[in-house]
């Protein structure tokens, strides 16, 4: 089944202990190192426009694109409700298209690991590539073998809400390195009843090395990778690893 449908609607809800304030400070402190503390940032993934929006309002100018149209429905609620200057545009990470290059492309929230076919991920990196100005910078994250191994594999997530309920059950398949999601959502409607919805996602866990490969087979420079949303360098049991990358090829061409 498709993913994010029936999740979008309460996606805002259960998501509402992930740390995006500090994601914001950390990947604003980032680019402003590479002297990105403005201009146009496209954030791959961006859902429902959580940390795009954040971003906007720390003075970049911001474009978003997902694959989900009940996301972005939902970020341009918000867009609307706040009045941000955010262009959303519909189109799947491994096709996106741009009409110009941007300074800085993000992505959070494990989006990376949503691509299960390396080849598909090196096209996105290849892409991601294209679109960034002259030694643009790239930053992203992705969940670790380990987390998928040790935290979710076969384990069982439950959740309840007043307006809403949920059962996340997860099976990892170490010889594929495939985890497999599956949704179960209890929301209830305006009459009053609980409609019921099921999702199943897939991710697959990538080694830092082979992130790292599939960087440089694209043209671009690996620059660093981070225990995540940190400075302190991966270890073993790191959840999540924070890569920056640099665009190359542009000037060498130019």
């Amino acid at each position: 089944m498709e993913a994010y449908t029936g999740f979008a609607e309460v996606y805002d809800i259960f998501m509402d202990n992930v740390p995006y304030e500090e994601w914001t400070e950390y990947l604003c402190g980032l680019l402003g190192e590479f002297g990105i503390r403005d201009g146009l940032v496209l954030e791959l993934g961006c859902g429902t426009g959580n940390l795009t929006a954040r971003l906007a309002e720390k003075g970049y100018d911001m474009i978003g694109v997902d694959a989900a149209p009940e996301m972005l429905g939902t970020a341009m609620d918000k867009k609307r409700e706040k009045g941000y200057d955010i262009l959303y545009l519909l189109q799947d990470m491994r096709e996106f298209e741009l009409y110009g290059t941007v300074r800085a492309v993000v992505s959070a929230c494990d989006s990376i690991n949503y691509i299960t076919e390396p080849d598909e991920l090196e096209q996105v990196f290849c892409l991601v590539n294209n679109y960034l100005d002259p030694s643009g910078i790239f930053v992203f994250d992705f969940n670790t073998e380990y987390k998928y191994r040790e935290l979710l594999g076969n384990q069982t997530i439950a959740e309840d809400r007043e307006e809403s309920s949920f059962i996340w059950d997860n099976y990892y398949d170490e010889e594929e390195r495939i985890n497999e999601y599956e949704l179960t959502l209890f929301i209830r409607e305006e009459d009053g009843r609980y409609g019921k919805y099921q999702e199943t996602h897939f991710q697959r866990a990538y080694t830092l090395e082979e992130i790292r490969e599939l960087i440089e087979r694209s043209g671009m420079e690996f620059i660093a990778a981070y225990d995540a949303y940190t400075k302190n360098p991966p270890h073993g049991k790191s959840e999540r690893i924070s890569v920056a990358a640099r665009e190359r090829g542009k000037a060498d061409r130019a």
